[in-house]
């Protein structure tokens, strides 16, 4: 039974439904606007803080993908221990204080550990948001309200990087981070005053280390659940590349490093459409098919787009246009393959959930660190493990289905969770 919006356990009147989703979604855009409102100021940050290559700059991306994907085990048993709201409140504060440590360092090294910091910080939004929404809302109005706080997310990062472009006319780099750390504090105290406790008493757990341990070791010993995360690791891992390295694509190769806001939204713009168009179209041909059809375009379109950069020289349109064809296919492969993965994980969804994300997070920050540090002037070395990663992706779920691709249509449960799978991070 969902929880009355409109009052907390005291009695006390709280946000309305609209006033909550518009919550949710602020909470989950902390997340993107740490990553993405970074990109345009990477060179500042190497000239400042002396990194000796520019393809150093690229750890603080990195770093951040790597302390959000360990963050993501602790906060969901701390909150079905303690409650949403105090360990929600604890790492958003976390969150705005790396924030301003990020923005006064006065090391690189400094920088990375406060991004690590404020990236494991940030996973508290991805886990309890998606958890937050399940206490209050049931059935397809669940699924509706996770469609709106989704799409909202997913149209940050569209924004993030132009935020970052202007905050730099007339501020320096560190002012992105007390922007952000401001962005963190009315978040808090906003969440504070008007999101009510939503964990029911009586799903308090204990915290049972023996039992994580168990879940986890299910979750890594189950043929579909680890086949799915280990694709799903590799196809990640050419998005957190892309992420690394579009700022010295653009700057360095079509020397248009004015335009990496609008090139980085014009990419992103069709993912966003995609992965809305996802939930409409998985009901009709099924998880698997088009989960795997969208793996096999992405792989297509990656090895194409090398091709491409290796005989001409690639005009920016062109590159834009390729990219885009890249991450509609990615949109397309992602939210289903997380759902197939927890197919048979729903006695432990917790902490399969956890498991899967901490495996996806830091195996494809650390290929995509890989890809990024072999950056060598040109586009092809990023596009080249594009492909690479994606092909490594379709062996993983041949692998997981025995070498047969494009299953039967799944039942009508697996579907209705594919519309509300978290949307990939960007």
């Amino acid at each position: 039974m969902p929880f009355d919006l409109q009052q907390d356990g005291s009695g006390k009147r709280r946000s309305g439904p609209r006033e909550t989703i518009a919550l949710l979604a602020g909470l989950m855009a902390l997340n993107a606007l740490a990553i993405d409102a970074m990109i345009p100021a990477l060179p500042d940050i190497g000239s400042e803080l002396g990194v000796a290559t520019d393809n150093r700059r690229q750890l603080v991306v990195l770093a951040y993908f790597l302390g959000f994907g360990v963050g993501q085990i602790f906060w969901g048993p701390l909150a079905d221990r303690f409650g949403r709201k105090p360990i929600l409140a604890a790492g958003v504060a976390l969150y705005t204080g790396f924030a301003l440590l990020c923005g006064i360092a006065s090391s690189f090294e400094l920088l990375i550990a406060g991004r690590v910091a404020k990236g494991a910080s940030a996973a508290v939004t991805r886990v309890l948001v998606t958890a937050m929404v399940r206490d209050l809302f049931e059935g397809e109005e669940m699924a509706r309200v996770m469609s709106l706080v989704f799409m909202v997310f997913m149209v940050v990062p569209m924004l993030a990087p132009n935020m970052g472009q202007a905050i730099l006319w007339i501020a320096d780099w560190r002012a992105i981070f007390l922007v952000l750390a401001g962005y963190g504090a009315v978040i808090w105290l906003w969440s504070f005053l008007k999101l009510p406790e939503t964990l029911h008493p009586e799903y308090r757990r204990a915290l049972d280390a023996r039992e994580i341990w168990q879940g986890a070791k299910a979750a890594a010993t189950d043929r579909i659940s680890i086949g799915y995360t280990l694709a799903l690791t590799a196809v990640f891992a050419g998005l957190t590349a892309y992420i690394a390295s579009i700022q010295q694509i653009v700057a360095e190769v079509f020397a248009a490093e004015d335009l990496i806001g609008p090139v980085f939204a014009a990419i992103a713009g069709p993912m966003v459409v995609a992965s809305w168009g996802n939930s409409r179209i998985v009901g009709r041909f099924g998880l698997r098919r088009t989960g795997h059809a969208g793996l096999i375009a992405f792989v297509l379109v990656a090895a194409v787009h090398a091709l491409v950069a290796e005989l001409i020289v690639e005009p920016l349109w062109l590159f834009v246009l390729l990219m885009q064809l890249s991450f509609v296919s990615f949109a397309f492969t992602t939210s289903n393959f997380g759902t197939l993965a927890m197919t048979n994980m729903a006695p432990i969804a917790g902490t399969a959930s956890s498991f899967q994300g901490v495996v996806g997070t830091i195996g494809g920050a650390t290929l995509g660190l890989i890809i990024g540090q072999s950056y060598d002037g040109t586009q092809l070395p990023f596009l080249i493990g594009c492909a690479a990663s994606g092909s490594a992706g379709l062996g993983l779920v041949l692998w997981t289905e025995r070498g047969r691709l494009f299953g039967a249509i799944e039942r009508p449960a697996d579907i209705e969770r594919a519309e509300v799978s978290p949307p990939p991070d960007l």
